[in-house]
């Protein structure tokens, strides 16, 4: 798989204006992924108190260049971040104890990280006026 890859920590609704598949992914293919990527991917990861965790779980570095950085769409509705497009988005959210619901603003720990769930974000392209969007 050579693929841009795109990686964060969620992903809002409001980047959906064009139909897409989400599915569960197994953190390992994750970690391939990465790993072909030769840590060459773009991070948008908006919680600082998570990235050590993510780190190393993935076993590379998610700190993104810029703090809490924003993707953008394109008019076609895809994803964009630092002048690159894409059409897959990796997902890698924390699951959290039971019960535990974050208070607004508040930042999590480590201990209150039971486990990972990462969802693939695949936004389908179709020809239009012979070309892909």
């Amino acid at each position: 798989m050579k693929e841009k890859i795109l990686l964060g920590n969620s992903w809002p609704m409001t980047l959906i204006r064009r139909p897409v598949q989400i599915e569960p992914l197994p953190i390992e293919r994750l970690r391939s992924y990465l790993k072909e990527a030769d840590g060459k991917f773009y991070s948008f990861w908006g919680h600082t108190n998570t990235i050590a965790a993510a780190n190393k779980l993935l076993g590379v570095d998610v700190t993104p260049k810029t703090e809490r950085p924003a993707v953008e769409l394109t008019y076609e509705g895809l994803p964009t971040f630092e002048g690159e497009v894409f059409w897959r988005v990796y997902i890698l959210n924390p699951d959290y104890r039971p019960g535990f619901r974050p208070q607004i603003g508040q930042e999590v720990g480590e201990e209150d990280i039971t486990g990972w769930t990462c969802l693939r974000v695949t936004y389908p392209l179709r020809l239009v006026g012979g070309r892909l969007v």
